[in-house]
């Protein structure tokens, strides 16, 4: 379903971040208030941003980007063939051999997919992370109080090509920056789709063994066919997945590219802690209360996480997620 105009927020203009520029400074945002009944950070919300003309978010700065992070293992890609219901694999290696310039010359090849992870270890993305979180942590904090961990990830496709059906640990702001992409995001809570099990396994061991989509669910996501401009927000632990078509592409302007915006707070580490808790009682033979479910049995159930995952560091060398200390 069309969820949004295309309309720009207004007639900006930016800097590129660089001494000397020029150009008038206009503040890179996030606006909250497109759902009904005002933003939820525990719902899918729909959002608007100004980032579609930023010049961090064009493609010759971003095939700089990757450049810069193809050492270190933060460019990702997904091999041919893959489905939305496939596993989410990605691997640091490009899969027909080629190197990442050559990958950004034929990006508008169909079916291209590449991935850019934490891009706030540069520090010009590091600072556009941080501005756009500001611009969203009073509405955001007062029901999620303590952002931590910020970061940023780039989503660059040509039609037709799709993200498999996953889970993330951090609430998600997913921003469309370029071209069209259909994001299908499901209730963190629909326990038909992905069992509780699943998900505590994904949160204690980053495992998605669990997650899979079943075909016969797919009716249970909802769709937003996004352009720049648009974007949706999704709390942690909302399976979702994206797809491109080509109805939209044309020759120079067949690249979609995406910005999700990460982060964690005191709620998500609160559940994640309520998770490793719940582990251990469904080992037990409890079936337990997903977080969120009941405030009283999280405030109990957190501290006893947190000293199973003390435990588990001190007796059996476990690392801790990000997010779940």
């Amino acid at each position: 379903m069309k969820v949004v105009q295309d309309a720009v927020l207004a007639d900006e203009v930016f800097t590129s971040g660089r001494p000397g520029s020029p150009a008038a400074v206009v503040h890179a945002r996030i606006e909250l208030g497109g759902s009904a009944g005002g933003f939820d950070s525990h719902r899918v919300n729909l959002i608007r941003h100004n980032l579609h003309q930023h010049p961090l978010l064009q493609l010759p700065r971003i095939a700089q980007l990757a450049h810069e992070l193809m050492p270190t293992k933060q460019c990702r890609f997904v091999r041919p063939g893959v489905t939305q219901t496939s596993e989410f694999f990605h691997t640091p290696k490009v899969p027909d051999g080629r190197s990442i310039g050559e990958v950004f010359e034929r990006i508008e090849q169909p079916g291209a997919w590449v991935a850019l992870y934490n891009i706030q270890t540069e520090p010009e993305y590091r600072r556009l992370i941080d501005e756009l979180i500001d611009s969203v942590r009073p509405v955001v904090e007062r029901e999620q109080p303590g952002i931590f961990n910020p970061a940023g990830y780039f989503f660059i496709s040509a039609p037709p090509s799709v993200t498999p059906f996953h889970l993330d640990s951090e609430n998600n702001f997913w921003l469309q920056a370029r071209g069209r992409k259909r994001m299908t995001v499901f209730d963190r809570c629909d326990r038909e789709l992905v069992p509780a099990s699943a998900v505590e396994e994904f949160i204690i061991h980053r495992s998605l063994d669990g997650v899979r989509l079943d075909p016969a669910l797919r009716h249970h996501g909802r769709d937003f066919d996004v352009g720049p401009g648009d974007g949706v927000y999704f709390p942690s632990t909302s399976p979702h997945m994206t797809s491109t078509t080509a109805e939209w592409a044309r020759p120079g302007d067949g690249v979609s590219v995406s910005l999700a915006i990460t982060f964690y707070t005191a709620v998500t580490r609160q559940h994640a802690r309520v998770h490793q808790c719940n582990r251990v009682l469904r080992r037990l033979g409890v079936e337990p209360r997903f977080p969120g479910q009941s405030r009283w049995r999280d405030a109990v159930k957190a501290p006893l996480g947190r000293l199973i995952t003390a435990a588990l560091v001190k007796f059996r060398n476990y690392v801790v997620p990000p997010g779940g200390a």
